[in-house]
């Protein structure tokens, strides 16, 4: 099902994720979910492919998930 605010996402990606990682999560995961309609592993895929849409922009250092840009310094 498709999550209409962060709030509603699950919770391991709220508890682990900043702000603007679970916008990228959110709308990953929505944009695929219309995308794969009447797949029978439809939500599964669409959390793969939220969780590559954040490890695309963020990277974890430790327990935290920050910007690529300072993952890499």
């Amino acid at each position: 099902m498709p999550y209409s605010a962060n709030r509603d996402l699950p919770d391991s990606v709220r508890t682990h994720l900043p702000d603007h990682a679970q916008d990228i999560y959110r709308e990953a995961f929505n944009h695929a979910y219309a995308a794969h309609a009447g797949e029978g592993d439809r939500e599964r895929r669409s959390h793969m492919i939220a969780w590559a849409a954040v490890k695309h922009s963020y990277g974890k250092e430790g327990e935290q998930w920050v910007p690529r840009q300072e993952a890499a310094r």
